[in-house]
């Protein structure tokens, strides 16, 4: 817990077009609060378009170059500076995001994998491309069977960065009890936002061509023409944008989207003490309702 520790902090998790970010902006402007993006890709500048960019300045929004492999660790940090910077100036933060993990570690201690000499890195690449994706997956797997179970073979970057932390007596995956405990840095009220299938399809397919009409295939063949880490290039739909026809490449990212839009929502259902809210409303109904339920367990004053 932080010396701030009796400051509030609300929180906003939700599948990608449950308009988290709307819902959000709206808390935050009824309670002179200031919103902190808990988005991995959207901390990244280069893909405003892709990544869904808020249109107002906001906390961690485009703080990292495309060439720069971002982690978890590192994020939390720059979170949790955020978080006190604001608790400090008496605002209260707002958390919204849908990267699962990015959004537990702003809001607690996770213990999260150290970073490691630069000489046991290029070991572990050494490895991975010396006995190939494959062979290294199940060395990996023989020694941290959690890690591996959440790593594909063919994910360099993750399989290297698991087996460098096993050199040095660490894990890639948070501990179980730390990864879904309520303890946070201060005291926070979770909520999620629900949006039925039909309404939640309809938004994806509605923001996937929005992007396109807003120029997101020339963004991603310009990002991916430029030095860009391994961490940016998993943006959703990056690379099918730059290289299908645009009707395909269409598909596609509806596609993913809304697989990616399942996973968050299986997610979002094992965050302890989580507040549903309904969210297939319009944005300043949902922002009402949750500052109400929110007044009523006096995480905020009343008005």
């Amino acid at each position: 817990m932080s010396k701030q520790g009796t400051a509030k902090v609300v929180a906003i998790f939700g599948p990608t077009g449950s308009g988290k970010t709307a819902v959000a902006e709206a808390v935050a402007d009824a309670i002179g609060g200031e919103v902190v993006s808990c988005d991995s890709m959207q901390a990244y500048t280069g893909l405003p378009i892709l990544t869904n960019q808020p249109e107002r300045p906001t906390r961690l929004v485009g703080v990292w170059p495309l060439d720069h492999e971002g982690s978890v660790a590192e994020f939390a940090e720059l979170a949790h500076a955020a978080v006190d910077e604001l608790v400090v100036c008496g605002r209260t933060p707002v958390l919204a995001g849908g990267t699962g993990l990015y959004f537990r570690a702003a809001i607690g201690e996770l213990g999260l994998p150290p970073k490691v000499d630069p000489a046991i890195r290029e070991r572990a690449q050494g490895l991975y491309d010396r006995v190939g994706p494959e062979r290294a997956h199940e060395l990996l797997a023989a020694r941290d069977r959690a890690a591996a179970a959440v790593v594909h073979p063919n994910d360099r970057h993750r399989v290297v960065r698991a087996l460098e932390l096993l050199e040095v007596g660490a894990s890639l995956q948070p501990a179980e009890a730390q990864l879904w405990s309520e303890r946070a840095r201060h005291p926070t009220l979770v909520f999620g936002l629900d949006v039925p299938q039909a309404i939640l399809d309809a938004r994806i397919h509605a923001r996937a061509q929005a992007m396109l009409d807003a120029g997101v295939v020339e963004e991603a063949r310009r990002a991916l023409g430029g030095p860009i880490s391994s961490t940016a290039s998993r943006a959703l739909g990056l690379r099918e944008l730059a290289a299908l026809p645009e009707s395909e490449a269409f598909d596609a990212l509806v596609r993913r989207t809304r697989r990616y839009a399942a996973y968050q929502r299986k997610w979002m259902r094992r965050i302890p003490g989580l507040v549903s809210v309904a969210a297939g409303r319009p944005t300043d109904e949902v922002a009402d309702e949750l500052l109400e339920m929110a007044r009523a367990r006096q995480h905020l004053p009343a008005r």
